[in-house]
């Protein structure tokens, strides 16, 4: 489970320095504080968790695409950006992907509301 959390946190940090370069101080903040979000032992919030690194990972790829698109029209070469950018992307979602495990849907039960095993 600890690597599960490491793995989504270098992910979020990452994410983090990519808003930081271009200026969005929010989604900085965001970020930086969605890891946070493990000290809450609910499911909601491994799902909020998990939406972020899906959308964090559609980000990579947008970004990607945009920079790929850049190079070629200038002529420059493109691949070492794809294969960085698409492993941060496949580490990203990695880190959704494994938050879903059974392990971690066991620490983050639903609330007793929400039960259905009484």
């Amino acid at each position: 489970m600890k690597l599960r959390r490491a793995l989504f946190l270098l992910a979020a940090a990452l994410i983090a320095a990519h808003f930081f370069r271009a200026g969005n101080w929010l989604l900085v903040s965001v970020a930086a504080a969605a890891p946070l979000l493990f000290f809450y032992r609910n499911r909601w919030s491994l799902v909020l968790l998990q939406l972020g690194a899906y959308c964090a990972s559609a980000t990579w790829l947008a970004a990607m695409l945009s920079l790929v698109q850049q190079r070629q029209q200038t002529g420059q070469s493109w691949t070492a950006a794809v294969l960085i950018l698409g492993t941060v992307m496949l580490l990203t979602l990695l880190a959704g992907l494994v938050l879903n495990s059974r392990c971690m849907r066991d620490a983050y039960p639903w609330s007793s509301v929400h039960r259905t095993d009484s």
